[in-house]
């Protein structure tokens, strides 16, 4: 390893010669060591991620916004869904916040299923909330690893209302189900009147614009009824195997 950083440095004089400062072929040097470094670290997400959820059973992954409070509805509804969803067979996977992530692991840990917490170490909002089980808690420095995490393990996302990042979730596994990268699994919108602008948008102007294909429009269901996405989950599953996505 000490020799490979050596080289590095070597190179990085060779490329930048005189034309650069000293301080800037540092920087450079620098840059490539903790790159080099940051490939270890990477690895080292995935094996503890694969480690730990390929030893569970069927799981679907809940997302929602970290700042939906425990008074208002979709709270509620989040820790109702994830009660059926223990009931029907599947474990819970959240992004271990707080919020509906929380109402989430909430639900299933009192239904008695696993509860699984796929958190992300961000200056803000990110506490690990206690509902997770703890040997199923993963602190995660990187979100793509943790969002490979959330896909490859998941045989359903149900998506409740949330922000940027509820959204980032939701279009990526579209995306891979789209482009055959993942294999098809339900996608549940829970909250009809929080979702149907979009959904409104993605037929009326994506669909009918010709950005996507009609039958893409197919890759996701919406419901207001926890039980009715679980349903959505089960009937899926009645006529395909359960297993990894990729």
């Amino acid at each position: 390893m000490l020799e490979e950083i050596s080289q590095l440095k070597q190179k990085a004089h060779e490329e930048l010669g005189a034309a650069s400062s000293s301080d800037e072929i540092d920087a450079w040097q620098d840059s490539r060591i903790k790159d080099l470094w940051r490939i270890f670290r990477i690895m080292s997400e995935f094996v503890d991620g694969f480690e730990t959820l390929s030893r569970l059973g069927p799981c679907v992954s809940i997302f929602g916004s970290s700042r939906t409070k425990p008074d208002e509805p979709y709270y509620a509804l989040a820790e109702q869904v994830a009660r059926e969803l223990v009931e029907h067979g599947y474990g819970v996977i959240t992004g271990g916040g707080p919020g509906i992530m929380e109402a989430a692991n909430k639900g299933a840990d009192e239904a008695g299923g696993d509860s699984i917490g796929l958190n992300i170490v961000i200056p803000h909002e990110q506490i690990a909330n206690p509902y997770i089980d703890p040997d199923k808690l993963i602190n995660f420095d990187f979100f793509f690893v943790r969002k490979v995490m959330f896909s490859k393990y998941a045989q359903g996302f149900v998506v409740l209302p949330g922000g940027f990042g509820t959204l980032d979730e939701l279009f990526e596994a579209l995306t891979l189900i789209q482009t055959g990268k993942a294999s098809r699994f339900p996608v549940v919108l829970l909250g009809r009147d929080f979702w149907s602008g979009l959904v409104s948008w993605i037929t009326e102007r994506l669909a009918a614009d010709g950005k996507i294909s009609p039958e893409d429009t197919d890759l996701f269901s919406l419901t207001d009824d926890p039980k009715e996405a679980v349903r959505i989950i089960d009937d899926f599953y009645r006529e395909h195997a359960l297993s990894p996505n990729y």
